[in-house]
């Protein structure tokens, strides 16, 4: 066994002398590619990782114990200490803090007599908070050990679940409407309104051949809606011409960027395009295996899609010799994460895929040339995918018609925040801000941020813009503020998201974010001063150019627009126009003079006294 030779192992400890974990590894085929499920998979059957348990999992696999010790720990939903029979995590985007979330955590803190991030003493529970689950139009939200979710959380939910807790009942046993997700679909267009017949687009496909395909999707100009917004057809065309034994799609479906909840609605709503915009990525650039990676968040998603699938294989739209075209063969994996938002980043997810750390490569080369397995390999965004089945369907020209000539078709919008109704709304690009306000019902709105955290936030002297790659371009995220709203707090909740997301491969986003929150933390609690907003601001300028990945370059996005255009929020936390310390020596020596029984001055009435 590949394992440290300081390490003795039996067969596998108690617990696995079920035979769960070897069935399970069996049905990998002991494939080290496929670490991040087979982790995902044994946790789930044991609650934790044990080393014992890695250990195990790195001999069977052939792999070091060193490797998947440093695989297991990268992961925030893998747990290499005991984390409780119930794992409980509150979504922390800023629109769960808006809606009452810390104090709804502190509540089945309370109730349960559990500290917040620490396991109760007799490994029943324990609770904490987690990025954006994607349930941002219908939170509060939280996970369950990190598969159920329960939305619209107020106190007596919270008061029914820690009783669930302390009486042992299993998650899948509580209310079933507490787990409703709704869809939320207010506005649709082409994408979300157009029926399709499953096969109808494949079938258009090959009815055209492949080089008229292309040419059908470089007439569309369709670009990636995951936010880079490369064209999807010289992608695609790259791809294919690409050297090698294998070519791969890769439908990334890892939604992390807070806000962002469209895609959830498209594989819940419409996966049959999601699917089918797959093979027709596949019949383009010669591909014989497609993966599907779902965010660890969308755990509940899972059966679902593989219902999906399976029906698709029965249906002959998947598998070999699909639509009876022999020749045309062509299945996909469903992958599922383990919450690293760094998974988003093309590059990453497929580190990811092939059972490693989540850490972004250094491009060039891009995934077009070498990507998984370092074959060339397609990663496209799930909206990306459904537009290209219209395409496909539809023809080029159609689509282009639509939206602005550099910025064609539509996009969906995430729409979340104080406005009436939250939810997904579908746009021609091109379609203004002010538009996308009035229709879901915001008043008073002072800011709203586009694309999430690593996006642009506008003020309302902005509303006049348009959603377009050549103005103001999203990656789906649409979050209203009204002018109740401190947007220092927002920031602040943006930089603490970057700072606990940060992979840690590089130093600039490594420290940067962290001085960033150590930066906001001193202004909030009132010790600030002019020289910690310029620092603020230098971080900034530094991280864009340095960073490992464009993730960490975006990581400042909110904290400068804000500073520039909400400066004032900044302003009256400051103490003083020069420099003040953070630390507190006050703070710092009165549980000594406490319990010494001291009663002198403090430092702080010594120095006003002089």
């Amino acid at each position: 066994m590949a394992v440290e030779p300081d390490l003795q192992l039996s067969p596998g400890p108690a617990s696995l002398k079920s035979g769960s974990v070897d069935a399970l590894l069996l049905r990998a085929r002991h494939d080290p590619h496929a670490l991040v499920q087979i982790l995902r998979e044994a946790q789930a059957r044991h609650t934790w990782l044990s080393r014992e348990l890695l250990g195990y999992i790195a001999g069977a696999l052939g792999l070091t114990l060193a490797h998947v010790e440093g695989v297991a720990t990268f992961y925030r939903f893998f747990h290499t200490s005991p984390a409780g029979e119930y794992r409980v995590l509150f979504s922390d985007n800023i629109t769960d803090r808006m809606q009452g979330n810390a104090a709804l955590l502190d509540d089945l803190c309370r109730r349960l007599g559990v500290q917040r991030g620490q396991m109760r003493e007799d490994g029943r529970v324990s609770v904490d908070f987690c990025s954006c689950t994607g349930l941002c139009d219908q939170g509060p939200s939280l996970l369950i050990n990190h598969h159920q979710v329960v939305t619209r959380l107020d106190a007596g939910r919270v008061a029914q679940l820690a009783e669930f807790i302390e009486s042992r009942v299993p998650a899948a046993q509580w209310p079933a409407h507490w787990f409703r997700v709704d869809d939320h679909v207010r506005r649709a267009d082409v994408l979300l309104g157009t029926p399709l017949i499953p096969g109808a687009a494949i079938a258009a496909a090959l009815a055209r051949g492949v080089p008229a395909l292309f040419d059908e999707m470089n007439r569309s100009n369709l670009r990636g809606r995951g936010g880079a917004g490369f064209v999807t057809g010289m992608k695609w065309r790259l791809c294919r011409d690409a050297p090698g034994t294998e070519h791969y799609i890769v439908c990334n479906a890892d939604e992390g960027e807070p806000g962002t909840f469209k895609d959830r609605v498209l594989l819940t709503r419409h996966p049959d395009m999601v699917v089918e915009g797959m093979t027709i990525g596949a019949l383009a650039i010669g591909a014989r295996r497609g993966m599907l990676y779902l965010r660890g968040e969308y755990r509940y998603l899972l059966e679902p899609l593989l219902d999906v699938l399976q029906r698709r294989r029965e249906a002959h739209l998947l598998g070999a010799s699909i639509l009876g075209h022999a020749g045309f063969d062509f299945d996909i994996d469903i992958h599922v994460g383990a919450g690293a938002y760094v998974c988003g980043e093309e590059s990453a997810l497929i580190e990811s895929l092939e059972g490693k750390r989540g850490t972004p490569r250094i491009r060039p080369p891009f995934p077009a040339e070498h990507g998984y397995l370092q074959q060339p390999t397609v990663v496209d965004n799930v909206e990306t995918l459904c537009a290209a089945t219209h395409v496909a369907l539809q023809g080029g020209a159609w689509w282009s018609a639509i939206g602005t000539p550099k910025s064609t078709g539509t996009s969906l919008h995430s729409v979340s925040g104080d406005c009436e109704r939250p939810g997904i709304y579908e746009y021609p690009l091109g379609t203004s801000v002010d538009r996308i306000l009035e229709d879901c019902g915001a008043r008073d709105t002072q800011a709203v941020q586009v694309g999430g955290p690593s996006g642009k936030c506008l003020s309302a002297i902005e509303f006049g813009h348009r959603i377009a790659f050549e103005d103001v371009p999203s990656a789906g995220a649409f979050m209203v503020f009204d002018r109740s709203r401190d947007m220092f707090e927002v920031a602040r909740n943006y930089a603490g998201f970057f700072a606990e997301e940060s992979c840690g491969f590089c130093t600039p986003c490594r420290v940067g974010t962290a001085l960033v929150v150590k930066s906001m933390d001193k202004l909030a609690a009132g010790r600030g001063s002019r020289h910690d907003v310029e620092l603020l601001s230098d971080i900034d300028i530094l991280m864009h150019g340095t960073t490992h990945c464009g993730l960490g370059g975006s990581a400042c996005n909110a904290l400068h627009d804000t500073i520039v255009k909400f400066r004032p929020a900044y302003e009256r936390r400051l103490k003083s126009l020069e420099f003040e310390p953070a630390f507190d020596l006050d703070a710092e020596i009165e549980a000594a003079r406490r319990v010494t029984g001291r009663d002198d001055d403090t430092v702080t009435q010594r120095e006003s006294a002089a």
